[in-house]
């Protein structure tokens, strides 16, 4: 069965493929916009079921998998973007540093073909920023790497390392829970490399 990664997000690309999965990637264009009182679990849910849909409406009718996903920040209710500038990307790790916030990644997997099912969760982690100075906020942002990520930083940055701890799981605030994903596979009948 072909699978397909809805994402051109390269840290979900070397996730996914950590499960030993071969797979295409189809990104999907779809309206990200958060809906007045929608609860961030729902929006990350409902994003990846959006994700799956239409990169299913791009596919012909063979039999495929499609795993799509996405991940939101969350801090004291409100949701944290991927910075638009550099100001942005400076107030948000502002923000963030020596406080926890949370991570929710939304994931669909959907079984396109003669037998066609979804499942679609969620993963939480809790993430607990560092103390990190004001000159390694600057060094960080001169990186170029906060800007096409949620929150404004990458939890894997070797260089900024802005994460003193976390309680939940490490791939959710990458990007993709593996853990989670690889039960929703299993439950459609897909092993993965660690099963």
């Amino acid at each position: 069965m072909r699978i397909i990664l809805a994402s051109s997000s390269p840290r979900r690309k070397e996730l996914l493929a950590q499960l030993g999965l071969g797979f295409a990637i189809i990104s999907p264009d779809i309206d990200e916009s958060l809906r007045p009182d929608e609860d961030l679990t729902d929006y990350a849910q409902r994003l990846s079921r959006e994700k799956a849909a239409a990169v299913l409406r791009q596919i012909d009718q063979q039999p495929s998998l499609i795993i799509a996903a996405d991940t939101v920040v969350e801090h004291q209710g409100e949701l944290l973007g991927k910075p638009a500038n550099a100001q942005a990307a400076q107030a948000m790790l502002l923000r963030l540093r020596g406080r926890a916030h949370t991570v929710i990644s939304g994931f669909t997997v959907r079984r396109a073909g003669d037998t066609s099912r979804s499942i679609t969760r969620y993963a939480r982690t809790i993430v607990y920023m560092r103390e990190y100075s004001e000159a390694e906020i600057a060094a960080y942002i001169a990186s170029g790497d906060p800007f096409d990520k949620a929150g404004g930083y990458a939890i894997q940055n070797k260089a900024f390392h802005p994460v003193a701890r976390i309680k939940g799981s490490y791939s959710n605030v990458v990007g993709l829970p593996l853990e989670a994903l690889r039960l929703a596979l299993a439950e459609l009948g897909l092993p993965t490399a660690s099963d």
